[in-house]
């Protein structure tokens, strides 16, 4: 009997194609369930810093205060809500605001007298502290710039101070978006990957029909190859899509090449396929099968990939345990890739990491898939 016979392989991956398209949580997992997480974070999750509610509290009620509040109103990132000091505690208690500045009742007569400093009281919610680090330096500037149109205005020298320009590599438009979306795309072929092949064995053993494939001749390869390729194209096409809709709906920047990209897909692809085909042949149950995959791949791959959360923000432990999970490495190669082109010097690393991950679990499924009811 031959290890591998072409014929037995393609009246395989037949059954298993028509399988496939005969079920249609397959073509919901596929197509539906990717562009409903693409939209869900493409739109849904935003890190940008624009448009925050922000109160304001004028104690002073002067001309000079009512010209730094024309200078707070007229910014494109801030919402302003005046009120008093009990309004705004109780609208930022109940979330209404982010956060308030109140300007003291002797704001003016400071700001008169060319004081460099002037008591403005900045209060944010603290439990989202990068948007309370961004409110307090935004008051800072916008302090700064105040004073220096004020002296200009009175014929003075206008305040010297550092002149700081910005420049943002790879997103230069700074928008959250951009940096997310490949991360999106990660999970996306986590659930392709890893939640599809890991129902489809057990799935025969749950029909019965795995003794049917066990009493005929083929092959353990032929057996594996059948489950796997199938699922690889379905996952390549899943991948084609997802990139081309962040690409021309989302605006999301492609700098990269698309070998490439088929290269670090396929490689990511084969470990999650691995993942998913090892999981599905120890449990033989498709509902034990799904639980262990979510715990297994998904929720490591939001969690921990760096997709949506910084690494190095982590704990120590946690950030080792991140280097052994092959979504971290799709997530910086789609960022790369996307962002900043093919930098082979980032690349490279992944693409070898995750393909010892493949030959590894793959090597496992093989192991563990023999040809006996009992086993």
């Amino acid at each position: 009997m031959k290890f591998l016979s072409r014929r037995r392989l393609s009246a395989l991956c037949l059954k298993e194609t028509r399988q496939i398209l005969r079920d249609p949580s397959s073509g919901v997992i596929a197509f539906i369930l990717p562009m409903i997480l693409l939209v869900i974070f493409g739109y849904g999750l935003n890190l940008d810093t624009t448009r925050l509610r922000m109160g304001l509290c004028d104690e002073d009620g002067g001309p000079v205060a009512a010209s730094f509040t024309a200078k707070l109103t007229g910014s494109t990132y801030f919402e302003i809500f005046p009120g008093s000091r009990a309004e705004l505690d109780a609208l930022l208690e109940t979330g209404g605001i982010r956060g308030y500045a109140v300007l003291a009742q002797d704001f003016s007569r400071i700001v008169d007298q060319g004081r460099e400093t002037a008591p403005i009281q900045v209060i944010t919610d603290g439990a989202e502290p990068n948007t309370a680090n961004f409110m307090a330096a935004f008051m800072k500037n916008v302090w700064q710039e105040w004073r220096q149109t004020r002296a200009k205005d009175q014929g003075r020298d206008a305040v010297q101070g550092a002149r700081v320009e910005v420049r943002y590599w790879y997103n230069a438009a700074a928008i959250s978006r951009h940096y997310l979306i490949p991360g999106s795309i990660t999970i996306i072929m986590t659930v392709i990957g890893a939640m599809l092949t890991s129902l489809v064995v057990a799935r025969e053993w749950e029909r019965g029909t795995m003794e049917a494939l066990l009493a005929s001749p083929v092959t353990r390869a032929e057996l594996l190859l059948s489950k796997l390729l199938p699922y690889y194209v379905l996952g390549m096409i899943s991948m084609s899509v997802v990139a081309l809709s962040a690409v021309h709906l989302m605006g999301v920047p492609f700098r990269g090449s698309v070998g490439a990209l088929l290269l670090v897909t396929t490689v990511f692809l084969l470990s999650m396929l691995g993942i998913g085909l090892l999981i599905s042949s120890v449990m033989r149950n498709q509902f034990d099968s799904a639980q262990t995959t979510l715990n297994v791949a998904f929720l490591p791959a939001v969690m921990l990939s760096g997709a949506f959360f910084v690494i190095a923000s982590m704990p120590a432990p946690v950030r080792a345990l991140t280097y052994l999970l092959p979504p971290r490495y799709l997530v910086s190669s789609l960022q790369t890739i996307f962002l900043a082109g093919d930098v082979w010097e980032i690349l490279l690393p992944d693409i070898l990491f995750l393909t010892g991950t493949s030959v590894l679990f793959l090597t496992l499924t093989a192991l563990k898939t023999v040809r006996r009811l009992d086993a």
